[in-house]
């Protein structure tokens, strides 16, 4: 495919040969565009973006200066194998973010969903699953194989260790560190991160009925105490709830991380 006709590649741009420039994109001054490069139709390259590897970045995705997508991981076990980077539609990836491809031991891919706001200084590891319509607050850290659901905010300053899973509409408050899996609309902050209630405002901001929200405070309120292990109090939810089964398939699935859990008494 080339250069589609209709995209505009500013002279001093390098778009080395073997790169797809979908129709309508706008390459800007001193963007550096890699032979394994795809990109979407009226994907925007700001100014000095260097996208590389083997990169797929989709449509109407918009990337702004300094940011470097598709270099390899910052992993010392990686051995030049071929991995890949796939960044889906409708994007907004600010300065400074850098985005890695995958490991061969990791799946050999890191993906990142659709309409995602990537803010200034953020990186995202090598392997990472991040789902549609998720936030990273400026400079947030996402080290590798983490999974992040649909809908979840990392607030800025934050880091998350390898591994973890962020189930989908959790909130990560400034400034807090996240070693532990998180629950499916968790509340989290603090220096060392503590599951401290419901994200209330994600929740009404997706239009949840207030019986749905009432059904998510019920059973946060019940893991929250009782007999047995975390996830044998999930297990023992009986709910008709789509919210409140979505969290117990995720608590209860296969994890290589421990969770962090409600305090007594926190709702």
């Amino acid at each position: 495919m080339g250069v589609a006709p209709s995209a505009i590649v500013h002279p001093t741009a390098l778009v080395e040969d073997g790169a797809e420039i979908g129709e309508g994109a706008h390459v800007g001054p001193f963007c550096v565009v890699g032979p394994e490069v795809r990109l979407g139709a009226r994907v925007t390259l700001k100014s000095h973006v260097v996208v590389t590897g083997d990169t797929r970045i989709g449509d109407e995705t918009v990337i702004f200066p300094f940011a470097v997508l598709g270099e390899i991981p910052q992993d010392l076990k990686f051995g030049g194998e071929r991995t890949r980077l796939e960044i889906g539609a409708r994007n907004r990836i600010r300065e400074h973010v850098t985005i890695h491809t995958g490991t061969g031991g990791g799946g050999g891919l890191t993906r990142v969903g659709d309409d995602c706001l990537i803010m200034a200084g953020a990186h995202v590891a090598h392997d990472c699953r991040v789902g549609d319509g998720v936030i990273l607050v400026n400079n947030a850290g996402i080290a590798g194989h983490v999974t992040i659901e649909d809908d979840v905010i990392v607030g800025g300053l934050s880091g998350v260790h390898q591994w973890v899973r962020i189930g989908r509409g959790a909130m990560i408050g400034a400034v807090t560190f996240v070693a532990h899996d998180v629950m499916p609309y968790g509340l989290v902050h603090g220096e060392r991160g503590r599951l401290d209630g419901l994200n209330l405002v994600g929740l009404k901001r997706k239009g949840r009925s207030r019986e749905e929200i009432a059904a998510l405070r019920a059973a946060f309120a019940a893991l929250s105490g009782g007999a047995g292990a975390f996830q044998e109090r999930a297990r023992a939810l009986d709910t008709d709830s789509a919210l409140v089964r979505e969290v117990v398939d995720f608590v209860t699935a296969a994890s290589g991380r421990s969770f962090l859990t409600p305090q007594r008494g926190e709702a």
